[in-house]
């Protein structure tokens, strides 16, 4: 007897279905598995890797700006002579008699109202203040050495005037009626005040000097 293969033969048309592609149509490729991308895979829509790009050019520092050339320096113009502002000019009427009394009382009055001494100088149109008469028989010297002191009141007569320093306050005791004598001192005194005149003596002939109303 032949013998008999345990394991049945099957036949070609048992093995199933064959599909058989229609016709006109492509069988379709198979699409690879996705898998890790080489970083050597371009991305979609990039261009590949290529050659490096040169680095961008470093940027160069602005240039310091030129210093502008220096202007020429103006010719120095002289000084201007000082333009100090006239004194404030207060008239007590008096007499001649009794002008230096009245100068006295001015002194006293400024310096109760807090006047330095050395603020304060007195002039005489006629006859010497005591005091400058007293001072000047120890010698020119010695009684110039005070007025350059400048720590206490001064008392000059009308002939040195044009010696006397400013203060802050003239006192003039217009003791003299000799109108050349008052035209001559109070102009000078008015320079020498330089922040109030004070005039003791008779009030037309102060305006008259001074060329202005008081």
């Amino acid at each position: 007897m032949p013998l008999i293969s345990e394991e049945p033969q099957i036949p070609e048309s048992a093995q199933g279905p064959r599909v058989t592609p229609a016709a006109g149509r492509t069988a379709p490729t198979p699409r690879p598995v996705p898998g890790p991308r080489s970083a050597a895979t371009p991305r979609p829509g990039r261009p590949g890797p290529g050659p490096a790009r040169p680095a961008p050019p470093a940027q160069r520092a602005q240039p310091t700006p030129a210093a502008p050339a220096p202007v020429p320096a103006a010719p120095a113009r002289p000084a201007p002579t000082e333009n100090r502002s006239a004194p404030q000019i207060q008239l007590i009427p008096a007499p001649a008699a009794g002008a230096l009394d009245a100068a006295e009382e001015a002194v006293d009055l400024l310096l109760e109202s807090g006047r330095a001494p050395g603020d304060i100088l007195v002039l005489t149109t006629g006859e010497q203040h005591p005091w400058a008469a007293h001072e000047l028989s120890f010698g020119e010297a010695a009684y110039w050495a005070q007025h350059d002191a400048g720590d206490d009141v001064f008392f000059a007569g009308v002939s040195a005037v044009d010696r006397a320093a400013s203060r802050p306050v003239v006192v003039v005791a217009v003791n003299d009626d000799a109108d050349r004598t008052v035209a001559r001192t109070l102009p000078v005194a008015r320079d020498r005040a330089a922040t109030l005149l004070i005039v003791c003596g008779d009030p037309q002939t102060i305006n008259s000097a001074l060329g202005a109303g008081v």
